[in-house]
C-alpha cells in the first residue's frame, strides 16, 4: 500500500504545483516511513483517527460544493441517467475512447451502449469482499480494542463510515463528469476529478485544507501495512525461526531495516506516474486478502490447523495472484476472474490438506483455542 501512497502523492503534487512526478513520490514515502519508523502502531493509531476525520470532511464538503455547482441533486441524477448502463442492475457503462482517451461531442463526453454483466463480473465484484479478512489495516485496529464490548460500537462506527465515505466518493465522480465533461477524459487523468474540484470551488487555502483528504484516504491505509509487514517478519521470520534468542533491540532494528526494504520497492515500482491508482490497489487488495484472509478465517474456526497448513496457505495464496494476473488474466475467458477468488480457494484448500497431513496442534493449543472460542 505505500505503493499506493507514493503514486497519489506523486500525482497529487505534480497536479496542483507541477512539481516532478519522480521527487513527489518519493517524498510521500519517505514521509509515511518517518512517522511509523519513529513511533510504531501508537503513531499508526493516532494519525489513523486525524486523517479520518479529515478524509469525512473532505468528502462532505466537496461532495455538498459539487452538488450545488451542478444545479442540484436532480441534475446530477439525470445526467447519470443518460450515460447507458449506469443505473441498470445487470448493466454496466463504458466510455468511448479511441486510443485510451474518452471522445467529447458538442461538450459532451461519449459512452457506447451498455454492457452486461456475465456471471464472472459478478463474481469478481464479490469476491472483493473476501479481501477484508486479510487486510492489514483492518485486522491492526483489533490489537487497540480494550474491551470486547467495544466491538458493537466499532461496528457501528465503522459500517456508517463505509457508507458515507463510498457513496460520497462515487457522487463526487458523478458530480465532477457533468461539471468538468472534457476534462480528465484518461483513465489514469480522471482519478485526479476530487482535485480539479476542490480547485475550482475554493480558494488555495482551503482547498489545500480539502484536498489533504486525498493524502489521509492513502496514508491511514500504508502505515498500517507497513507496520504489520514489518513486525510479522522480524517477529515471526526472524525472531521465530532465524534467530530465536534475538533480543528486543535487535528486533527493532530488524523491523527498521525491513520497512526500508519494502519502502525501496515500493518507490520504484511506483516510478511509472502513468500508473492507475485503482488497477495498483486492485492488486494489493487480491495479494494481501488472499495471503492472509484463509489462514485468518481457519485460526478462528478450526482448531486443527497446523503451523505447516498456515505456511502453506499463505505462500500458495501470494503466489497464486501473482501467477494468475500475470500469466493466466491474459489468457481471457474464464481465466479473467479477479485474481483475489481462486487465491483465496486455492489457499484454503492447501491450508486444509497440509494441515490434515501434518501432526495436530499440541493439547494446550487446542485448549486455548476453546478458551477463546467460548470467551465472553
Amino acid at each position: 500500500m505505500l505503493l499506493v501512497v507514493s503514486v497519489t502523492v506523486g500525482k497529487l503534487f505534480n497536479t496542483l504545483f507541477g512539481m516532478k512526478y519522480l521527487y513527489m513520490m518519493i517524498a510521500g514515502a519517505l514521509f509515511v516511513i518517518a512517522y511509523t519508523f519513529i513511533g510504531g502502531f501508537l503513531a499508526e493509531s493516532a494519525s489513523d483517527f486525524m486523517q479520518g476525520i479529515v478524509m469525512f470532511l473532505a468528502l462532505i464538503v466537496v461532495l455538498v460544493a459539487g452538488i450545488s455547482a451542478a444545479g442540484g441533486i436532480s441534475e446530477v441524477i439525470n445526467n447519470a441517467k443518460e450515460i447507458p448502463g449506469f443505473f441498470e442492475f445487470f448493466g454496466i457503462a463504458s466510455p468511448k475512447l479511441v486510443d485510451g482517451v474518452q471522445q467529447v461531442e458538442a461538450g459532451k463526453p461519449l459512452f457506447n451502449e451498455a454492457g452486461t454483466y456475465g456471471l464472472l463480473t459478478v463474481i469478481s465484484t464479490l469476491s472483493w469482499g473476501l479481501g477484508y479478512f486479510g487486510m492489514p489495516q483492518v485486522l491492526l485496529k483489533f490489537m487497540a480494542i480494550r474491551d470486547v464490548n467495544e466491538l458493537t460500537l466499532s461496528r457501528r462506527i465503522a459500517t456508517i463510515w463505509c457508507v458515507i465515505s463510498l457513496v460520497a466518493a462515487v457522487a463526487i465522480g458523478i458530480i465532477g463528469r457533468v461539471i468538468f465533461p472534457d476534462a480528465l477524459l484518461t483513465q489514469s487523468a480522471s482519478e485526479s476529478i476530487f482535485v480539479l474540484t476542490s480547485r475550482s470551488f475554493f480558494m488555495p487555502i482551503f482547498a489545500g485544507v480539502v484536498m489533504a483528504g486525498i493524502l489521509a484516504a492513502t496514508i491511514s491505509s500504508a502505515d498500517s501495512y507497513l507496520l504489520i509487514a514489518a513486525s510479522a517478519f522480524s517477529k515471526s521470520i526472524y525472531h521465530g525461526i532465524f534467530k530465536k534468542d534475538a533480543n528486543d533491540k535487535q528486533v527493532l532494528n530488524i523491523t527498521r531495516l525491513t520497512l526500508l526494504v519494502i519502502a525501496a520497492i515500493a518507490m520504484i515500482i511506483a516510478i511509472d506516474e502513468n500508473s492507475v491508482i485503482f488497477t495498483v490497489v486492485s492488486f494489493a487488495w487480491a495479494g494481501f486478502g488472499a495471503t492472509f484472509g484463509p489462514i485468518m478465517l481457519f485460526s478462528l474456526f478450526w482448531k486443527r490447523v497446523t503451523r505447516e497448513g498456515a505456511i502453506a496457505g499463505m505462500i500458495s495464496g501470494g503466489g497464486m495472484v501473482f501467477i494468475w494476473k500475470l500469466l493466466l488474466k491474459p489468457m481471457g475467458g474464464v481465466f479473467g476472474i479477479y485474481e483475489l477468488l481462486p487465491s483465496f480457494l486455492l489457499s484454503c484448500i492447501v491450508i486444509y490438506i497440509v494441515s490434515k497431513m501434518t501432526k495436530e496442534p499440541s493439547k494446550e493449543i487446542q485448549e486455548e483455542f476453546e478458551l477463546a472460542k467460548n470467551f465472553k
